[in-house]
């Protein structure tokens, strides 16, 4: 595994860069005992649009922050899962607003988020602003990741499109004559190489699902760099990577490394096999399951 670096990347690719830290680095502890303050926050509400909210729904300023940040944390999650269960390069999203959103908490201090969020494409060279809207309800349980997720978009990458360049980024990998061996994507200053964008696309896609396995109700995670990537050369028809990855958690500010690997082909579900470096937490360090999602999701090019 690669050595954890000082600090994150010194740059990222400038439309996607995630946002400063908000305080040094933590211990999960700090972020724990954030948990009851936000379960006494939700619980019986029934929120309005994202940011509203009157005096009977949110009881003061910290209360509308906390829901405010629920329903962030569920429209990432649910993206994570669409972007993993879509498998396609080409039709990856990021969340752009949180329309509205709904959050309950059962007495076993199990949250349910329902919400409508719009998304932008992830590769800010496609030149389309505004993908569509997406529905989803997101179950996350008490501190559990992996939350169970159902949702629906529309306004999707027209069906052909999309098919189009998949199978472009197929035959062009499946044709290099050396098998790929690549080192830090983005590079030190932050740029990523036009001629590489599709393997970081295909790591993002990887990772979403890792993303998503690792995701909470207080944790976040969003991939920061590409520390090595090989490609193996296989008589099957799928393309075969094994990724090194480098994950910034929020709020712990820490940067995870992992190692996925991912078997692809345009139009079958992606596999992927992971094991992740955790600094804290050892117990939760694998994900060794092939990717498989047990929630539904549909593809709507409505």
């Amino acid at each position: 595994m690669p050595r954890l670096p000082a600090r994150p990347p010194a740059s990222m690719p400038p439309s996607r860069q995630p946002p400063p830290a908000s305080g040094p680095r933590g211990p999960r502890l700090a972020v724990l005992l954030l948990a009851p303050l936000l379960l006494l926050a939700l619980q019986g509400v029934a929120a309005a649009p994202a940011g509203a909210g009157g005096p009977e729904d949110t009881p003061g300023l910290q209360d509308a922050e906390l829901q405010r940040g629920l329903l962030q944390q569920a429209a990432r999650a649910a993206l994570h899962f669409f972007n993993f269960r879509a498998g396609s390069p080409s039709a990856l999203r990021v969340l752009a607003a949180v329309l509205e959103g709904r959050a309950r908490v059962n007495p076993k201090k199990e949250c349910q988020v329902d919400l409508v969020f719009t998304t932008d494409h992830y590769n800010p060279e496609a030149g389309e602003e505004r993908l569509g809207k997406c529905s989803a309800r997101v179950f996350f349980r008490n501190q559990k990741p992996r939350p169970a997720i159902n949702v629906t978009c529309t306004r999707l990458i027209e069906k052909n499109k999309r098919q189009q360049e998949d199978y472009l980024l197929y035959t062009h990998m499946k044709q290099l004559k050396t098998p790929l061996d690549v080192v830090s994507i983005p590079d030190s200053h932050g740029h990523i190489d036009p001629s590489l964008r599709p393997i970081w696309d295909l790591a993002f896609l990887g990772s979403s699902y890792v993303m998503w396995e690792k995701t909470t109700q207080f944790l976040h995670y969003y991939m920061a760099q590409i520390s090595s990537v090989n490609q193996w050369k296989t008589n099957d028809d799928g393309v075969d990577f094994d990724y090194t990855i480098l994950l910034h958690e929020f709020s712990t500010q820490e940067i995870i490394p992992c190692r996925i690997h991912l078997v692809w082909y345009p139009g079958k579900p992606l596999k992927v096999k992971y094991h992740c470096q955790e600094l804290q937490m050892p117990e939760e360090a694998s994900g060794t399951e092939e990717g498989s999602a047990v929630a539904p999701t549909e593809l709507n090019n409505s």
